[in-house]
């Protein structure tokens, strides 16, 4: 059993905290806000209830996520490891159950911040440009899947001038399913979606954020539509 009793998490999101490991600073500990599941559990509709509170817990989604085929084959080697935390299982903690990543840092030895960060401090420069076009050909070459490539499940490890993209949080795509799922030309076919998406995304926060970002994506949706 992990004490995390006197820690404090060095970032956080809506459902889910993230510690250092006490013992091992390379790793990541994510455990579930307290809380959480019954909250967005009670938000959903009566429909939606019936499906159980299971698919709201993003620890197992995250696992299910590192399921996948492509990455479950990956050697030690394999270019799925150059933006992508390794997964080392779940460890018991005093916050409850724990997935154990990677944890990013730059080559200073700090916590690597996220993209998000990076675009508040510089922009779309022309070296997260950069990182986001390899990571973009990454997910292509690879084939690995997830969901919506928002700027903040992103983090952006400093590599000299450069900045290399490791997708920390959003893995899986659990709505792709039969064919789409089984089809190289389907699943590239969503993967270049979410591209698509990630680069309006970060543009839409390296300009300040200007309207809804539901408005800016409305908007997108339109323009890739085929007439």
């Amino acid at each position: 059993m992990i004490d995390l009793s006197q820690q404090t998490p060095f970032a956080g999101g809506e459902h889910r905290l993230c510690y250092t490991h006490p013992d091992h600073p390379g790793l990541c500990l994510k455990v579930l806000r307290p809380g959480s599941i019954e909250r967005r559990y009670q938000r959903q509709s009566p429909l939606k209830r019936c499906l159980g509170r299971r698919r709201l817990d993003d620890n197992r989604q995250e696992q299910a996520g590192y399921a996948q085929r492509v990455i479950l084959r990956a050697g030690s080697d394999n270019p799925v490891w150059r933006h992508l935390p390794r997964f080392h299982g779940v460890v018991p903690t005093t916050d409850g159950p724990a997935n154990v990543t990677d944890l990013i840092r730059d080559d200073n030895g700090q916590i690597a911040p996220t993209l998000s960060d990076r675009l508040a401090e510089r922009g779309l420069d022309e070296a997260l440009r950069h990182s986001l076009t390899e990571f973009a050909d990454w997910l292509l070459e690879t084939g690995v899947l997830s969901r919506n490539l928002l700027p903040h499940n992103l983090v952006a490890r400093s590599c000299g001038a450069r900045f290399q993209l490791f997708l920390v949080d959003g893995l899986g795509a659990p709505g792709l399913t039969g064919l789409a799922a089984a089809s190289r030309t389907g699943r590239r076919r969503y993967i270049a979606r979410r591209i698509d998406r990630m680069w309006v995304r970060a543009r839409w926060e390296a300009n300040g954020k200007p309207g809804s970002w539901e408005a800016v994506e409305a908007a997108s949706r339109r323009r890739s539509e085929p007439l």
